[in-house]
């Protein structure tokens, strides 16, 4: 037999109605059901489509997704200082890297020193012994932390010195 959500539908409203006519143990069934009590029913919740803690609908670990992470955050000064780890928030990344430098120096992604970023792609440079690391937005700007001492948009990768280049954007 197959178990569908209209199958479990149909059971927990049965049990629902069930429990709600039963009388507690030492009840004398005179008793009203009280008005705030509701009978949760977890299983009929769409799961696949439950948004995240923060109230966005899950879309990290896409370039829109990272993208809409950093606009979200446009001002805050929370980063400041850990531009690698606001990217990999705004990525959702399972790899962690101590710096930006250190991404970048890493097998994590291949290298690019020329052409225009793709929407998403991790930007680098090489600023101090850390680098720095932004998202880019696919149009020759990027968003990072440090733009303006907070979360911000530039319209070009030449906003900071010492350009490296680019690594392909991905959520590994």
């Amino acid at each position: 037999m197959r178990f569908t959500k209209l199958t479990a539908a149909a059971i927990g409203l049965l049990s629902a109605a069930l429990i709600g006519t039963a009388t507690p143990a030492g009840a004398t069934g005179q008793e009203a059901p009280s008005p705030t009590v509701e009978i949760a029913q977890p299983w009929l919740e769409d799961t696949a489509s439950a948004p995240s803690l923060d109230g966005d609908v899950s879309i990290q670990q896409t370039a829109a997704g990272a993208i809409k992470w950093m606009s979200n955050r446009r001002g805050s000064t929370a980063y400041e200082g850990y531009c690698e780890r606001a990217v990999r928030l705004a990525w959702n990344r399972r790899t962690h890297h101590a710096s930006a430098i250190a991404h970048w120096r890493s097998s994590d992604g291949t290298r690019r020193t020329k052409g225009t970023p793709p929407k998403g792609a991790f930007v680098f440079w090489n600023t101090s012994q850390y680098g720095h690391v932004g998202i880019a937005d696919g149009n020759g700007g990027f968003w990072s932390t440090s733009v303006g001492g907070k979360i911000g948009h530039a319209k070009s990768v030449g906003y900071f010195r010492n350009y490296l280049g680019w690594k392909p954007g991905n959520s590994n």
